[in-house]
């Protein structure tokens, strides 16, 4: 059983990173706008500082969240890898007697 826990949970992490970057790829967008639309309007404002620490936040939490679904070890399948099967011809040529 313990195989089939452990690729389930995988999945779920796996899936749960997907969904946090997404997330985090959506607040790095709305803070750059609003860094860009604050540093427009009142440069050097303290909106302006704020959007931009929030923005390097999630820059910082898309970037942790990237390499960690980058460097998620594979659990084993139980099933050979494609690779290992043979390649050898199959005759489907069969004697007949």
């Amino acid at each position: 059983m313990a195989p089939k826990t452990e690729r389930i949970q995988f999945l779920r992490a796996v899936r749960q990173l997907h969904r946090v970057r997404s997330l985090y790829t959506v607040g790095v967008l709305l803070w750059t706008v609003s860094a860009a639309w604050t540093g427009w309007q009142a440069p050097g404002s303290r909106q302006m500082w704020v959007s931009i620490l929030l923005l390097a936040v999630f820059t910082g939490l898309f970037t942790a969240a990237a390499l960690s679904l980058r460097r998620l070890p594979v659990p084993p399948t139980g099933r050979p890898a494609h690779h290992a099967a043979s390649h050898k011809a199959v005759s489907t040529r069969h004697a007949h007697a």
